[in-house]
């Protein structure tokens, strides 16, 4: 409907879609997953909730108080798709409760992605960046999450449209990553497995 839309008034459909969403196959199939181009393709989720505070803070400052209560509101919902109804006041889905803590996952994704690191050093640099916030087992729970997610989705990422590469990682067919998508994590699961 978006494009139908977006043809008849020559316009563009805008993903919303982040970076860390199309790591973990966050999004529907050709649902929210498309679009004509994706304006947040490379930035994670933390960083994208670190410029929302960023802006919060400059609105309070600058006497746009309304504007401040929006962006804190934002900011105090738990990341959701929304898909299911609300329970009473409650949001049925938490994204993090079922994928994970995306501060863990941007963490796996930097070090995946910049600097190909393998599991072991991975779960390494995240026990000592996250020693007061997450247990080892948490930490390696995560992780497993992290490689099962990010391999099985890589279709959705094959057909991605153009996107602005904004940091120094991107997960663009056309730019920085190329991986089939048959590819299987058999060997990444199997080290981060034995941690």
């Amino acid at each position: 409907v978006l494009m139908d839309i977006a043809n008849k008034t020559n316009g563009l459909v805008i993903g919303t879609g982040d970076l860390s969403e199309l790591a973990l196959g966050w999004a529907t199939y050709n649902g929210d997953h498309m679009s004509m181009y994706g304006v947040n393709a490379s930035i994670p989720k933390t960083l994208v909730r670190h410029l929302v505070t960023w802006f919060a803070e400059e609105a309070s400052a600058n006497g746009k108080s309304a504007l401040a209560a929006v962006l804190q509101d934002i900011l105090a919902t738990p990341v959701s798709p929304e898909l299911l109804p609300p329970d009473g006041e409650n949001i049925a889905q938490k994204t993090e409760s079922i994928v994970g803590p995306y501060a863990l996952h941007d963490f796996f994704l930097y070090y995946v992605l910049r600097f190909g690191f393998t599991p072991k050093k991975i779960f390494y640099l995240a026990q000592e960046a996250f020693k007061t916030d997450y247990s080892k087992a948490e930490l390696k729970r995560w992780l497993v999450s992290f490689y099962k997610r990010f391999f099985a989705q890589q279709f959705k990422r094959s057909c991605l449209p153009d996107g602005a590469k904004v940091g120094t990682v991107n997960l663009s067919p056309r730019g920085d990553w190329r991986m089939p998508s048959d590819a299987v994590a058999t060997l990444w699961l199997a080290e981060a497995e034995r941690l």
